[in-house]
């Protein structure tokens, strides 16, 4: 199956349905005690507006060094996917640092919720074949922020896929078609109404011989809540802490 090179530029995603993402590998390219909405919304502003060390912000953009490359992201305040969060960062330090002990060449790789895209960027750049998803309104600039990164740098073309977490994952991503080395999360879990489906999916995509990684800033008492169900719904190990931005980083397994 041919997969098309993500344009990224502009236009905006006119059709609302799911996309099907190509489901076979091309051959590498030649080259709580506040109301949670306001707290999220007051974190967004204050990740905007914040100086990191590893970061140079303007206005709608901050810039990235992983894997000896400049990653420029367009970011948006018009929804929570437009926004880099901390347990995307993490991860990909995360994964910059253990590259033998996560060898991403030539891996089929899965984002939920990938946003803004930095982490699918990162594990492009680290030589995997990776399908960025997230709802129908975020791909647009997920899309231009993958193509003005990845463009004439990756060993394959990152695809991006409309994913709406939940029952319907079954009808559109059969496991006898999509099946992928990795399954990647970052910050997906947060004050919204879709835990329940979010599970649902993380298992429906982490298969015997599938490894997920999930990197998450706590901040509710829902995040714990959900962190147990987790621990209980798949074989897990705790990566790494880091304790000064309360976020977990963790790898999950099937249960047989």
């Amino acid at each position: 199956m041919e997969i098309e090179e993500q344009k990224g530029t502009e236009n905006a995603v006119k059709d609302e349905s799911v996309k099907q993402p190509g489901s076979v590998k091309p051959p590498p390219n030649i080259i709580e005690e506040e109301d949670p909405d306001k707290h999220m919304e007051r974190e967004a502003l204050n990740r905007r507006n914040a100086w990191e060390p590893s970061t140079f912000y303007s206005l709608g953009k901050e810039t990235f060094f992983f894997t000896g490359q400049e990653i420029s992201i367009r970011e948006s305040l018009d929804s929570y996917g437009a926004v880099i969060w901390p347990g995307a960062v993490a991860l990909c330090k995360y994964l910059e640092k253990n590259r033998e002990q996560i060898d991403l060449m030539d891996k089929a790789v899965l984002e939920l919720g990938a946003g803004t895209g930095l982490v699918s960027i990162v594990t492009s750049l680290l030589g995997a074949w990776v399908t960025a998803t997230d709802l129908p309104e975020v791909l647009n600039n997920l899309n231009f922020n993958l193509s003005r990164n990845t463009r004439g740098r990756c060993r394959y073309t990152p695809q991006t896929a409309a994913l709406n977490w939940g029952q319907d994952v079954t009808r559109h991503f059969p496991t006898t078609v999509y099946r992928y080395d990795y399954v990647l999360c970052a910050d997906v879990v947060y004050h919204h109404d879709f835990l329940d489906n979010l599970l649902i999916t993380m298992k429906h995509f982490c298969k015997p011989g599938t490894i997920l990684l999930w990197a998450n800033k706590v901040r509710f008492q829902s995040d714990l809540c959900f962190t147990e169900t987790f621990k209980n719904a798949f074989n897990t190990t705790l990566l790494e802490e880091i304790p000064h931005e309360e976020v977990w980083i963790y790898q999950a397994t099937a249960k047989k």
